[in-house]
């Protein structure tokens, strides 16, 4: 598949998660083996600090490795498990979420994220990501 189709279907796969269209979520690239997703930041997703709340960092890295590995491996996918790390509170006008496939098989795809927070063409680096992509169980 031409990374403008990839890109043009994973569009349409975010635009159909209503969490995502909620969180105004955009694939910002999509090729075999890596993904770019970002998210603005609202005054909404803050916490009690002030900061942009861990969960919608955590949402941005899930995303964009899922998307990575759903490049391997087809677009029914979901997320086994990932594990984050936070290196520092978000603020700013945008997250930024890369993701690339590390290694994968037929069933599953092992990914890494860096997420950053992005003012005025700037971007910090806020958080490391890890997960494993599955492909689902067709039935029968």
């Amino acid at each position: 598949m031409a990374d403008g189709t990839m890109l043009e279907l994973g569009r349409k796969i975010l635009a159909s998660q209503p969490f995502s269209v909620l969180l105004g979520a955009e694939l910002l690239g999509l090729a075999e083996g890596a993904s770019e997703l970002s998210v603005p930041i609202r005054p909404e997703f803050g916490q009690q600090h002030g900061f942009v709340h861990g969960g919608i960092v955590s949402y941005a890295a899930d995303n964009a490795l899922t998307f990575a590995g759903g490049s391997v491996l087809g677009t029914a996918v979901v997320t086994s498990e990932f594990k984050i790390n936070y290196v520092r509170p978000v603020s700013g006008e945008l997250l930024v979420a890369r993701a690339t496939v590390v290694h994968h098989g037929k069933r599953q795809a092992v990914c890494r994220c860096n997420v950053f927070a992005s003012e005025d063409g700037n971007e910090t680096p806020c958080a490391a990501a890890q997960g494993t992509i599955v492909r689902l169980s067709t039935p029968g």
